[in-house]
Order: C-alpha cells, then sequence, then structure tokens
C-alpha cells in the first residue's frame, strides 16, 4: 500500500479537531457518552478529504524485538499503531510504561493494536544502539522498538516533548496525539474506539507482527542491572540494589551473598524475606540492621529489618502520585518516582539519623521522611513518619535559590551527606539537568556546584569536559558519594561512563577512571578501566575504597583509592542464598472473604445442556473519576460449592487489568454432569482510587447464576451481563 498523499505532516494538523474533543469530554458524564464522541470524532477525520498521514520509516534505520524492519504502509496497514516517542532517561516516559504494558495486555495485533516505541535521543549516549538495548531489557519493553536516532520522525511530525503518544488508524492516518505522562484513560478510551469504529467497516486486520524479544538472547548474570550500592560501615557488608532482578542484596566483602530478598519477578508484596517483592529498586541506606529502599517502580519507601526478616512499607501508596508538598504520614502520602535515599540528622541531636533524605525523581524534588519526631532547617517540630517537600518547586528545571521552594530540580538521582562544617549538605546528583548540586542542610539554600549553565531553563547544557564549576560538563549523572577523609566529592558521570572526582571548595571536578569506552574491562588502572552507564557508589573501608554499581555491565567494580586499580566483586551464592531469587510460581489464587457490605444479585436461572458454553461479561462501572488501583490485582472468581465437578479444567479466577475493557468469563457445561440442578457464583474484588488519588478503596460484588441442565439439546444461549454501578 503506498503512502497516500498528506494533509500536512506535523501534529499540529490533528489540534484544533482534538481540541474540540477534548473539551465535549470534559462535559461528558457516562462511559457511554465518552465513547459516543470518540467515535464522532473519528467519523470527522476519517472523512477529511486527504488523510493527515504519518512518513514511513526511514530505511536503515535500527530495530529490536522484531525479526525485520517494519514499515507503516506494509506491516501496518489495517493496524491500530500507537507511537511512543520517548528517551530511555526520562522520568516521565518510565511513567508511561506501565500504562502502554496494560494496553499490550489487553490488545495485541491479533485484536488489530500494535505499539511501536521511536526512540529520539537527548543525550548523545541514547543514540547508540547497545545503550538502548540495555534500556529494553531494564524495563522490560517487549514491542518493537526503532532507534530514530537523529529524531527524524520527531522533526517530520513537529513533536516538542518526552513523552508524545501517536494514534495511527489502519491507513497510517494520524487520528490523536497525547503528550506528556498521565493519559492512562484517553489512551485506552481513543485506542479501544478506534479499534470498534474501524472494525465496523472491516478495516481492521489480524494478521500477526513478526516479534523477536532482544532479552530472550541475555545470558543469565548473578547481578542485572544493578542501579545502586551502599556499605554497612560497622560490618562492612555491601547493600546492592539489584534493579534488573527486582530484589535487594546483602553480600560480605568478599562477595558472598548473605540475604537476597525479594525477585526475580516485579511485586508489591511486604511480609517475612521469602515471600517479599520490590519493583526496580534503587536507592539503598542501611544503619543498624535496618535498611531503607527507594522502590522505585512501586513509588514506595521499603523497610528492611535484617534482624526479623522482614519488609515493610513507610511511605507511599503504591501509585505514583502527584502531590508536592506532602505532610501527611508516610504510608498515606502518595510519592513519584523515589531515586536514592540517605540518612540525616534533624540538629536536635547530633549523629542520630532520625531523617531519610529522598531524591524523589518523579516530582524533581528533594524530600525527607522523619524516621523520628524532629525538626528540618526553618520548620517547626514534625512527628515521627511525617513524609514531606523540602527543597524544590516542582518544576522540572535547573535553577538555584536560597528559598528551598523556588529552587527546581530537573530529575534528581543520587544523594549523599557531608553533615560536617562547613559543607553542612547535601550533595544531589541531577541528571536531566547534567549537574551537582548542593542543599545546605542548615536553611535549605540550593546552590550550584558543577556542570550545567546559567540558564535554568536549559537542560541540554551538558558535555564531558573537566573544569571548574559551570565550565564543567557532565552527561546525566546519577551517582554522588561524600568522601569525608579527603573532603572530595565522587560523582558516577552515568552517560559519559566515567567516575569523577569533584572538589567542594574550588569546584574543580576532573575524571578520576573510565576511559569513556563501555567495552568491560574487568581489571586495569584507573586510567584504562572501563564502565558502562554506571548509576550509583559509596565509600567503604575507612576510605580506601570505591565501590561502583557498573550499571549495564551488570558488575559492582572495587576501586583502591590507594593503588589506583579497579577489579570486580565477585558476587557468588552462599548456602542460605539463592543468587538468582526464589522464582516465583504461579500459585492458585485463594478466594477472599467478601466484606459484609457486599450486595449480593441472583439473577434468573440459565437452562443449558451438556457441553455448552456460558458466558459472562462483567459490566462494572467505578464512581465518576475513579479508576483502578495499579499495582493491586482486580480480580474474579467462579464458584460452585457443592457442585465443584462443574468447574474441573475450568479456568476459574482472572485479573481486571482495565476498567474499560473488562473480561469476559467462560464457563463450559461438562459433558458428564452429575446434577441436573447447580448455582454458578461470579465474585468480583475491585480495587480503585479516586482521581486525585487521595483515598483507595475495595469493592466486591457477588453474582449468582442458577443451571437447569438439561440432555435437550438447546439454541444459542446470549451472553449474561453482570452489570452494577459502585
Amino acid at each position: 500500500m503506498a503512502a497516500p498523499g498528506a494533509r500536512g505532516r506535523s501534529l499540529s494538523g490533528l489540534l484544533p479537531a482534538q481540541t474540540s474533543l477534548e473539551y465535549a469530554l470534559l462535559d461528558a458524564v457516562t462511559q457511554q457518552e465518552k465513547d459516543s464522541l470518540v467515535y464522532q470524532y473519528l467519523q470527522k477525520v476519517d472523512g477529511w478529504e486527504q488523510d493527515l498521514s504519518v512518513p514511513e520509516f526511514p530505511e536503515g534505520l535500527e530495530w529490536l524485538n522484531t525479526e525485520e524492519p517494519i514499515s507503516v504502509y506494509k506491516d501496518l496497514c489495517g493496524k491500530i499503531v500507537v507511537l511512543d516517542f520517548f528517551t530511555y532517561c526520562c522520568i516521565n516516559c518510565i511513567h508511561l510504561l506501565p500504562d502502554l504494558h496494560a494496553l499490550e495486555h489487553t490488545y495485541s495485533d491479533k485484536d488489530g493494536l500494535l505499539i511501536i516505541g521511536v526512540h529520539s535521543a537527548k543525550f548523545p549516549n541514547e543514540k547508540v544502539l547497545d545503550n538502548i538495548k540495555s534500556a529494553v531489557l531494564r524495563y522490560n519493553i517487549t514491542h518493537p522498538m526503532v532507534n530514530d536516532a537523529d529524531a527524524s520522525l520527531w522533526q517530520e511530525l513537529e513533536v516538542s516533548c518526552w513523552p508524545t503518544l501517536v494514534i495511527l488508524g489502519p491507513r497510517g492516518n494520524m487520528l490523536f496525539s497525547l503528550i506528556g505522562e498521565g493519559h492512562k484513560d484517553k489512551l485506552f478510551l481513543y485506542t479501544s474506539i478506534a479499534l470498534k469504529y474501524y472494525k465496523d467497516r472491516g478495516q481492521i486486520r489480524d494478521n500477526k507482527i513478526g516479534i523477536k524479544l532482544y532479552k530472550d538472547s541475555l545470558p543469565p548474570s548473578p547481578l542485572l542491572f544493578p542501579g545502586k550500592v551502599t556499605v554497612d560501615q560497622v560490618t562492612n557488608r555491601l547493600v546492592i540494589a539489584d534493579t534488573g532482578h527486582h530484589r535487594i542484596l546483602v553480600v560480605w566483602k568478599n562477595g558472598q551473598i548473605q540475604y537476597s530478598i525479594g525477585g526475580p519477578n516485579p511485586g508489591r508484596k511486604d511480609g517475612i524475606f521469602s515471600e517479599s517483592t520490590f519493583n526496580s529498586p534503587q536507592g539503598v541506606a542501611i544503619m543498624n540492621n535496618i535498611i531503607y529502599v527507594a522502590d522505585t517502580e512501586n513509588h514506595l519507601i521499603r523497610k528492611i529489618d535484617l534482624e526479623a526478616e522482614k519488609v515493610s512499607t513507610v511511605a507511599g501508596i503504591g501509585i505514583q502520585g502527584t502531590d508536592k508538598e506532602g505532610g501527611a504520614k508516610g504510608e498515606q502520602q502518595p510519592i513519584s518516582s523515589p531515586w536514592d535515599v540517605v540518612f540525616g540528622t534533624s540538629g536536635s541531636e547530633a549523629q542520630r539519623g532520625d531523617i531519610l533524605w529522598i531524591a524523589m525523581a518523579g516530582t524533581h524534588q528533594i524530600w525527607a521522611l522523619l524516621l523520628d519526631s524532629g525538626k528540618l532547617p526553618k520548620k517547626n517540630e514534625l512527628t515521627k513518619g511525617t513524609c514531606l517537600r523540602f527543597a524544590g518547586s516542582g518544576n522540572e528545571e535547573n535553577r538555584n535559590n536560597a528559598y528551598p521552594h523556588k529552587a527546581g530540580f530537573a530529575q534528581p538521582s543520587g544523594l549523599s551527606l557531608a553533615s560536617e562544617d562547613p559543607w553542612s549538605c547535601l550533595f544531589v546528583a541531577d541528571s536531566e539537568s547534567s549537574t551537582v548540586r548542593t542543599v545546605s542542610l542548615k536553611d535549605g539554600a540550593v546552590k550550584h556546584l558543577v556542570g550545567g549553565e546559567r540558564d535554568p531553563m536549559n537542560l541540554f547544557a551538558f558535555g564531558d569536559v573537566d573544569g571548574v564549576g559551570i565550565n564543567a560538563k557532565l552527561q546525566h549523572p546519577l551517582g554522588v558519594t561524600w568522601d569525608k577523609k579527603r573532603n572530595l566529592l565522587y560523582v558516577a558521570d552515568s552517560y559519559n561512563h566515567k567516575i569523577k572526582v569533584v572538589d567542594p571548595k574550588t569546584k574543580n571536578c576532573t575524571t578520576l577512571a573510565g576511559t569513556g569506552d563501555t567495552n568491560n574491562v574487568t581489571s586495569s588502572s584507573f586510567t584504562e578501566s572501563t564502565f558502562n552507564e554506571p548509576g550509583g557508589l559509596c565509600i567503604g573501608e575507612n576510605g580506601q575504597l570505591l565501590y561502583v554499581a557498573d550499571t549495564n555491565n551488570h558488575q559492582i567494580k572495587v576501586m583502591d583509592l590507594e593503588t589506583k586499580m579497579v577489579s570486580v566483586l565477585p558476587i557468588f551464592r552462599s548456602e542460605n542464598a539463592v543468587v538468582d531469587g526464589p522464582f516465583l510460581v504461579e500459585k492458585q489464587k485463594t478466594l477472599p472473604k467478601l466484606p459484609k457490605s457486599a450486595p449480593s444479585i441472583r439473577l434468573s436461572p440459565v437452562t443449558a445442556c451438556a457441553g455448552q458454553t456460558l458466558q459472562f461479561k462483567l459490566r462494572l462501572d467505578l464512581p465518576s473519576g475513579s479508576k483502578l488501583t495499579e499495582g493491586v490485582s482486580s480480580c474474579w472468581f467462579l464458584t460452585a460449592e457443592g457442585n465443584e465437578w462443574l468447574l474441573q479444567g475450568q479456568i476459574a479466577t482472572g485479573d481486571i487489568e482495565n476498567i474499560f475493557s473488562q473480561p469476559t468469563i467462560s464457563l463450559q457445561i461438562p459433558d458428564d454432569c452429575l446434577s441436573l440442578e447447580a448455582i454458578v457464583s461470579i465474585s468480583v474484588f475491585l480495587y480503585y482510587c479516586s482521581a486525585d488519588s487521595s483515598a483507595c478503596m475495595m469493592k466486591a460484588i457477588l453474582f449468582s447464576q442458577p443451571l437447569q441442565i438439561t440432555d435437550t439439546q438447546q439454541g444459542c444461549i446470549a451472553p449474561v451481563e453482570l452489570r452494577y454501578v459502585f
């Protein structure tokens, strides 16, 4: 199919019509009204004299997760396509991935939907295919992806920011665009109605696209994308965030694992070590056998008690928050993508470790969690458990200011504390501004240390230049650690693949180790050493050793600051710990107890014969503005008390991923019936939150379906609709 004549290829051509649609949707009350408005919009756009057509993918681009390059006007003809313009460093792009995963789980290419990632790099390092491959593995991206290294598609469509979604019709015709994160409901609404609209016209094809996952070629490794590392100064044990395996490792200084907690699959569960799960954990801090974890993709701060061997949640509600002020108790306070944590002191008592500082990458701020009652600089007394913003307006910018709430950060990703005078500050690796900043522990003032430039809105002032202050250039630094023995700060300059050292007194920044080459040299001198996107680092052995989480090399590197040699820490199992984590066996879910308040609905009897299949269509409506809780499985169960033979070999439970696309539950009457009458029960449990995520709830309902089984052949039985409005 040849590309049709274009009506102009930029997204601006969609703007007038889509803006009118979105205003109309604001006034729509019911789901039916919303569906109808989108359907009418598609009729209008589909009736344009010429399609607003997307350009063909240029030849010679590098593809991942496909058997061969994909063509818009050959392979994608007859598909609804979601183009995800993203760059893998961007926290907003990372926030969008769960929405895309949920969409893929709901619709496949067989249904007529395909998602394609269009990687349009911000930093030069992100143009390199090997680095994109690592990101594909790290974020478990399973849809096709193309490396638009020169941003040719980005420029042709006049895309303006990351992330941007462009939804295409079956002719490569642009239908919608969604800019930024937080549009899951619109994404599902637009794609589901587009599928219906074009299916009604016979234009959807169910051909499969050749998928070949890059992750299937990955050899097993003791570590997978370790993000952060810290040291227990009392025992010299290391705590490693084994991010790709979704677990925390506690290892002795020889590399032998003492504890493996979580993994290898993502999850969100507190409890004993063998049951606990994490989702892409990053920052770790340890003191007195207690570890605090930035459980990044669960949007939680978790606490590991090594003596009790238990994991608990101390901040966050498990859903990405948008609150930029905070002030609630930790477990009631929504937070967003915490990336690093470090202990601090309130000042009321020296070295108590009663504050946990948090690099809150998702809202571009520095937060504090009060581990005991105490005071923050210029704050009144705060009670234990309070979690609140300390510095950063929430705007993504490189803005320094004497007033901490007026300062701006751009995805802060690494923290280190220098509590002693004259420093008395937090050092912050501010990744998207390519700077290192300081936050005063006395008054909260935010100041520049190295990197970036003076314009607070310019987040493209990056490079690889040794120098002083603003003349030094970094590229997406992710980690910092303070060496109080030498009064020096070490920086994981991630995208330059180097470890840099900064003298905060002179603001001089120089390369300590790393050639900039990503080839993995396992043992060498500082000058010959190599790293690949190092994400975290810490000081141990009384200032002699610098441990580095060499993220894309899946290793912990050990830098001896006295001999100037680099080696690899071997990670190996002991009898009591498993390197690859306890693989989660899919367990049969147990039926939860129905709340007393759950409504019980008895349906009209249905007559069926052996071999017939009954279908139950869930049609449940949540309160207006509510949405299903991410990370918690809403689910359904089939039971037949006293007639369990009815369910043998059948699928008796399942998840509800999307309130706009609820499942149809099937029940086939067995050939050998032990009774001519039975009651089948369908129990449904919905976990949902209000639109502002201020409250989360669980609702349940029980439907009872009487069955009369006959020998007489029955005609086709209409699906049974299970309707209820909560």
